[in-house]
């Protein structure tokens, strides 16, 4: 008689679903040196543990210079520029636009940052790449002055499509409550401070990609002129991270609160992201032409025919962060600013009356 047929399954493993724990491992042990480069000592190494751990009690940060120290978090991604990552295989910048995206939102409440989490999904861990991720949210953390402190990377095949990734990150701060920055001091009269952007940072993307790749079919690897790079080198520069100047600028003028208000230019553009750093009984007035609209603005609303309200509604324009500042001290809040590496213009001012940004 022949052998009876054997219908049992073959063994499977997790392996052969498209997880592999070994590669996860080395994975994990090949990033520590750049999470390693972000810590200062306030972090406690824990290998192997299940959490950070960053210590609050005894550090004279807290002990002498915060009676009322606020916890302050904030959580963002780096959305459809991602797209432009896997367009470039290029993966060792938008490391910094995740951190950036959180962190420059601490810094509108005044708020030192302290540290940093990232999670990493993608459908099969390619450790090159995702190596590369790491590296860039190690560069962001130190630029920040904020420690990686740990994260997670998930591996879900099916997800994602073929090597692509998300990121996502969360980032802690504090403040002392006495120097907490909510714009409720902002009052008519008060100068609009604008600092300079490093361009499209990582808003407005899925217009951006609609316009280039599906209408104008242009390639990422295309040289424009206007731009003085290719398309793909602009589209990645990364976000500016703003917590050491605007840190040291509150540090300097703390005493008499000449800082009232701070906004991150993200999403809403200027109009959108300004009345909320100044109260419901304010608007702005901002006055083009006071700041120089970075080139890649300029391509955008040419090659698109859109007009100035869709353009300054979408992008920053070229102002990643807007202070707003006693009238007495605008100039040398600039004059700051600029020492301290960054580009600063006053663009503006607050107004009394119905609560919205106007341009002239």
């Amino acid at each position: 008689m022949p052998p009876a047929e054997n219908n049992e399954p073959d063994s499977l493993s997790y392996k052969d679903s498209g997880v592999d724990i070994t590669a996860g491992d080395e994975f994990a042990s090949r990033i520590q040196h750049y999470l390693r480069q972000t810590y200062g000592p306030r972090v406690i190494e824990y290998p192997g543990g299940f959490a950070g751990l960053f210590e609050l009690k005894g550090d004279s940060l807290f002990a002498k210079k915060s009676s009322r120290p606020l916890l302050v978090s904030s959580t963002d991604g780096v959305g459809t520029k991602l797209k432009i990552a896997f367009m470039m295989d290029k993966h060792d910048t938008v490391g910094i636009d995740l951190v950036a995206m959180s962190v420059n939102d601490l810094v509108c409440v005044g708020a030192q940052p302290l540290f940093f989490l990232d999670y990493m999904a993608t459908g099969k861990l390619k450790q090159e790449v995702m190596v590369q991720v790491v590296k860039g949210i190690s560069d962001g953390c130190r630029r920040a002055g904020c420690a990686l402190l740990g994260g997670e990377t998930a591996e879900m095949p099916g997800f994602y499509p073929p090597g692509e990734y998300d990121l996502a990150g969360f980032a802690v701060g504090i403040v002392d409550r006495r120097r907490w920055i909510n714009g409720s001091r902002s009052r008519p009269g008060d100068k609009i401070v604008g600092i300079a952007s490093s361009g499209i940072h990582s808003n407005g993307y899925s217009l951006v990609r609609k316009l280039f790749f599906e209408k104008a079919k242009w390639k990422v690897d295309r040289r424009v002129a206007d731009l003085g790079c290719t398309l793909g080198e602009e589209l990645l520069r990364p976000t500016r991270i703003y917590a050491a100047a605007i840190g040291k600028t509150l540090a300097r003028y703390k005493v008499k609160c000449l800082v009232r208000g701070i906004a991150h230019i993200t999403g809403g553009g200027l109009p959108g992201n300004i009345t909320r750093a100044i109260p419901p009984n304010c608007g702005g007035l901002i006055t083009r032409g006071t700041w120089p609209v970075p080139p890649i603005f300029e391509v955008i609303q040419k090659l698109g025919k859109i007009d100035d309200d869709e353009m300054y509604r979408v992008f920053n324009m070229g102002i990643g962060m807007v202070l707003i500042v006693s009238p007495y001290a605008a100039n040398s809040i600039v004059r700051r600013l600029t020492k301290l590496g960054e580009q600063a213009w006053v663009i503006g001012e607050v107004t009394k009356g119905e609560h919205i940004i106007a341009f002239k």
